[in-house]
């Protein structure tokens, strides 16, 4: 059930409700008597971890999974250093 946020008009307090899509917006704030408006607030879904798309979806293809390993020994490679040469005089 979603949690919805109201806000007094009169008092100025906020409070919340859980209520069915289907329920009315409540009307009256239970401290002052006042009227109440609707706020809308920041949802809280996020997706969180490494890669949900790929962990749940992309083991159909396999052609990402060597691509990635490709790219990833190519990281670990240090090129080589030029040997230091002296400046002529």
């Amino acid at each position: 059930m979603p949690i919805y946020e109201y806000e007094c008009l009169k008092c100025g307090k906020t409070a919340e409700a859980m209520q069915r899509f289907s329920d009315p917006p409540l009307t009256e704030c239970s401290i002052c008597k006042g009227k109440l408006r609707k706020l809308i607030s920041m949802s809280t879904f996020h997706l969180k971890g490494s890669g949900w798309y790929t962990t749940d979806y992309a083991g159909k293809n396999q052609s990402t999974s060597k691509v990635e390993t490709k790219s990833e020994s190519t990281e670990t490679k240090a090129a080589p250093t030029p040997a230091p040469t002296k400046a002529s005089e």
